[in-house]
Formats: C-alpha cells, structure tokens, sequence
C-alpha cells in the first residue's frame, strides 16, 4: 500500500479557493518585501534590503502556518507561494548583487537553481494528488527530506542568504553549489517517478 493510499486526507486535485487568509498573507508578505526591496535597490539601502528579507521570510512562514492552522491549505495557495517566493528572491538577490562586491558567482549559481531548477522541482507536486510539495513525502520520502523538510528549506535560501551576510561568499558558494547537486538529483528521481506511474 503506497503512502497515498494510506494517508488521512483523501487524495485531491483541485484548485482551491482563492480567498483564503494565507493566500492574503502571500499577496501582502510578496508586494511589501518586493516594494521595500526595489527602493533598496534603487538607494543602495543594505539595512532596507535587510528589512526586506525579513518581511519576505517571516511572511513565508506565517503563509504556511495560518494554511495549516486554519485548514486552509490549497494546490492554488501551494503554487502561489512557490510563484511569490521567486518574485521575491529575484528583487532582493539583485539587490545584493548590486550593493555587495563579489558575489555575482554566487548569484549566478543560486539563482539558476532557484528560479530554474527548484520551481520545476516545487511544482512537480502537480502531478500526483497532494495538496503541496509539503506533501510530497507522500510520493517520495528521500525527495522531500532533501527539498522541503524545514532543514532542507532554511539550507535551500537562508543558508546562502546568511553567508553572504557574513561576508562568507566561499562558504555561500559551496552551500549553492552543493544545492545545485541535491536539487539535479532530486529532479532525475522525480523524472523516473514520472514515468513509474505513466504522469
């Protein structure tokens, strides 16, 4: 009996409906850190850049935790925050590259991986009836661990967002890159398991 099959919930489909409270968390956490990461950008402001950041990682976190405090998780709401979240990285990885020396490699690496990679990665849950890649453990264990457990998720964007920080652009560079491997292998497990179950 495969996880799907034993889980609580029964499998779904569909969209969701668009007025929910987390939906509205991830519209206003995405226009606020985009906003305050732009005028940034525009004023070489580190600390505003910082600010940004802060706006854009709590709100995630309070997108995902109201989803699931109010029972109010849905595929919609899944490809919205995934869609938000590379609006956001791309304002303010451009304003690190902008106002910080030496980091365009690192950019460059992390967001291929990012913006590429991880959205085809993040999206994939669309093939299988789970309500989001946090569900994906239903479909795959090994994958999850390594892309959407909350270890995999502070190492995916802080871990390369908190070197650069600390002026560790080697050591944020290694993190990127190693992200890159993980994020290439999970997609070759999930091409197979594609074509395991004929999606």
């Amino acid at each position: 009996m495969s996880a799907l099959t034993r889980q609580t919930r029964p499998p779904t489909t569909t969209l969701g409906p668009v007025r929910t409270v987390p939906n509205l968390v991830t519209v206003v956490r995405t226009v606020v850190a985009v906003l305050l990461g732009a005028v940034a950008v525009s004023t070489a402001d580190l600390e505003l850049l910082a600010v940004a950041y802060a706006v854009y990682w709590v709100g995630d976190i309070l997108d995902g935790w109201t989803a699931r405090r109010l029972d109010q998780e849905t595929r919609l709401g899944a490809v919205l925050d995934i869609i938000s979240d590379r609006a956001c990285t791309a304002v303010l990885c451009m304003g690190l590259v902008a106002h910080v020396a030496g980091v365009v490699p690192l950019a460059v690496v992390f967001l291929l991986s990012f913006m590429v990679v991880d959205t085809m990665l993040s999206l994939a849950f669309l093939c299988w009836p789970v309500i989001s890649p946090n569900e994906f453990h239903l479909v795959d264990q090994q994958v999850w661990r390594w892309n959407w457990s909350p270890v995999a998720k502070a190492a995916n964007t802080a871990g390369v967002v908190g070197a650069v920080l600390l002026g560790a652009h080697s050591v944020g560079l290694g993190i990127a890159l190693a992200v890159v491997v993980v994020k290439v292998w999970s997609a070759g497990r999930v091409v197979a398991l594609l074509e395991r179950d004929g999606r």
